[in-house]
């Protein structure tokens, strides 16, 4: 692992930043928060600071997969993926509201004031360090019976296309997924016409975004 872009240094991204650090030492960390204290906090070797808007830096600096880092952890509090496709497609993508059907599809759903939905298996907050096993979960040894980005991924909602994204797990609570992801959806966002509940989703837990192409 060469490099790895870390979207945001609040709480989360400097745990991600510390902990990837101390498991991947020769790795480059790009530490990006429009916040200079948030960077300089997290400073350290193998770290470059960019004081800028997370989701303007990736798409200013992101031009292409084989162009971009290994990694991109998102720890910043609006749901990237979902904001770059609309910095990215510009007036031909616009929000639009998730509908209130989705509820009975999915686990423990919440309506974020930024109009997404947030889902999660766990109707507890789950410990920061959290292994993800493959198929229980860490704190109650309850089985999983799907992963959550399987469940989103197969939404089935009149008029929308759901597209989930998966959150791979790069260390203990971290979560992450390569730039391909990110042009994957952006293709696929050429094709559709209408209603999109695009997700973003580890084994647990999900953000979704309602989005329409026109």
């Amino acid at each position: 692992m060469k490099e790895i872009w870390i979207i945001g240094v609040g709480q989360f991204g400097l745990l991600a930043v510390q902990t990837l650090a101390s498991e991947h030492p020769h790795a480059h960390l790009v530490l990006v928060d429009p916040v200079k204290d948030n960077l300089l906090r997290a400073a350290g070797p193998n770290r470059s600071l960019n004081i800028a808007d997370g989701v303007a830096y990736i798409d200013q600096n992101l031009s292409s997969p084989e162009k971009g880092p290994d990694w991109i952890v998102p720890a910043l509090p609006v749901h990237l993926a979902a904001e770059w496709c609309l910095m990215r497609q510009g007036p031909r993508l616009r929000r639009y509201a998730v509908p209130n059907a989705i509820d009975r599809h999915i686990p423990n759903p919440m309506r974020g004031l930024d109009g997404n939905v947030y889902t999660s298996h766990a109707a507890f907050r789950c410990p920061e360090n959290c292994s993800e096993p493959a198929d229980v979960c860490s704190i109650t040894a309850e089985l999983r019976r799907r992963n959550m980005f399987e469940i989103l991924g197969d939404l089935n909602l009149p008029s929308f296309e759901p597209i989930a994204i998966r959150s791979h797990q790069l260390g203990p609570g971290i979560g992450g997924y390569r730039p391909a992801q990110l042009f994957n959806l952006d293709k696929r966002l050429e094709t559709i016409r209408g209603g999109i509940l695009l997700s973003t989703a580890c084994r647990c837990h999900g953000v979704i975004s309602g989005l329409w192409k026109g």
